[in-house]
């Protein structure tokens, strides 16, 4: 089963990414895409039935500590605040990222 990207879904994509890219970038991208999906349908053909599942290889696990707050090392709202460009009834004041497109 092979999947056919077209344009228009890469460059919407992109757009759901907020990437630019340009005409040339998205028709490399529809080949890219299509051999990523190739490859994908491939390994669904893979017999991993007496395969254990691998969830952590390194052996490593986390450390947890209790969450203590710790007063001394702790800003006042005032101080958090102090060095922001934009400030409005004590929280900071960012620019917007997100359209409502």
């Amino acid at each position: 089963m092979t999947t056919q990207i077209t344009l228009q879904q890469v460059q919407h994509v992109a757009q759901l990414a907020n990437i630019p890219i340009s005409d040339i970038q998205a028709q490399n991208f529809v080949g890219a895409f299509e051999e990523t999906l190739g490859v994908i349908e491939n390994l669904k053909e893979v017999d991993t039935s007496k395969i254990e599942p691998t969830h952590q290889v390194t052996g490593l696990e986390n450390v947890m500590r209790e969450d203590v707050v710790d007063e001394q090392h702790m800003f006042s709202q005032a101080e958090a605040l102090a060095n922001a460009k934009r400030t409005s009834s004590g929280y900071f004041v960012v620019p917007r990222i997100l359209d409502n497109d």
